[in-house]
């Protein structure tokens, strides 16, 4: 079966044929035969220009078929933390802040503090143009001395597509409830419409916020840079050899620290002494006194003789045996 490409330039090339043909018998002809010749010409030379405009047509075609599919544009969130350490915090501030300018973004937060020692400490959030991002952080890099870098890339064209798609169904949900809107008759039908409408379009707002900000973060990349003063070098002694006074402060350092200690270990001792003082005022003065007394035991009067015996004892007989007291009754 032939095709429509193969049918069309054979008959151009029989059209050239019969017109080639034509001119040459028509010497003798009358000017009706010249007219026809004309005619045959014409037409056979529209049927080649067209078969030669389908040949590119098709050919065109053929090479789009063939072509690579065209990669959409990527949607890439880009964040970076520099940690730089300057001579003077200040000017290498200015520095950054007219390098960003000049590249078409903006300084955001800034803040600046000092540290025990003094050292001026400044963090400043920047925002630069993506296109613009690795040429700006390169050039805040040379500001001092580099301490600290991080870079992330966050792909979100996935995201972006899908809230541009939900906001174009989204817009055309609030138009069909306006439409029903505007061709309801009955009240209690407009309220409820009123009601639907308003949940759609409080939506269709909450989306438009999400693309914003989504078109704000990979539009400006965000570079969070710390600058810190580099600290001043220790001024070293030429002698360092220790001297009297040397030696006195040193022993004056260790008596003020022997004296701490001894402080300290008071203070922690002291509660303890101070319970211990309680419990024995406690025993001496409200314990000791409620305890029953006991009798004292008799003690012997020692003389040259020996000891005198005491008078309330019982007189022993001559056999060593204690008598036994008078009945005071007797």
């Amino acid at each position: 079966m032939r095709t429509r490409r193969s049918v069309r330039p054979a008959s151009a090339l029989a059209g050239l044929l019969l017109a080639a043909a034509l001119a040459l018998t028509g010497c003798g002809a009358g000017g009706s035969n010249d007219s026809s010749t004309k005619s045959a010409a014409a037409a056979a030379g529209g049927e080649a220009q067209k078969g030669a405009a389908d040949s590119g047509r098709g050919t065109a075609s053929k090479a789009r078929a063939t072509a690579p599919p065209r990669i959409g544009a990527s949607h890439i969130i880009r964040t970076a933390s520099l940690t730089v350490q300057v001579k003077d915090v200040p000017k290498a501030l200015d520095t950054a802040r007219t390098t960003v300018e000049n590249a078409g973004g903006y300084v955001g937060d800034e803040s600046t503090s000092r540290d025990e020692d003094g050292h001026e400490r400044t963090r400043v959030v920047l925002r630069v143009p993506a296109d613009r991002y690795d040429e700006v952080l390169s050039g805040l890099e040379g500001t001092g001395k580099l301490i600290e870098r991080t870079a992330k890339a966050q792909d979100v064209t996935d995201q972006v597509v899908d809230v541009d798609s939900r906001i174009k169904s989204q817009r055309a949900s609030v138009a069909r409830v306006r439409e029903l809107m505007d061709r309801a008759t009955r009240l209690s039908d407009v309220v409820s419409l009123e009601g639907e409408l308003s949940r759609r379009e409080s939506d269709l707002e909450a989306l438009l916020a999400q693309q914003s900000s989504l078109k704000d973060r990979t539009s400006l990349a965000t570079i969070t840079l710390s600058l810190s003063r580099t600290p001043a070098a220790p001024v070293v002694a030429e002698d360092d050899e220790p001297g009297f006074v040397d030696a006195l402060a040193g022993g004056w350092h260790v008596f003020v620290t022997v004296l701490r200690w001894i402080a300290l270990a008071i203070g922690a001792l002291l509660p303890f002494a101070a319970a211990a003082a309680l419990l024995v005022a406690l025993w001496l003065w409200v314990v000791r006194p409620r305890l029953p007394r006991r009798p004292a035991a008799a003690t012997p009067t020692m003389t040259a003789l020996g000891a005198v015996p005491d008078s309330r004892q019982a007189p022993a007989d001559p056999a060593g045996k204690p008598s036994a007291e008078p009945d005071p009754q007797d």
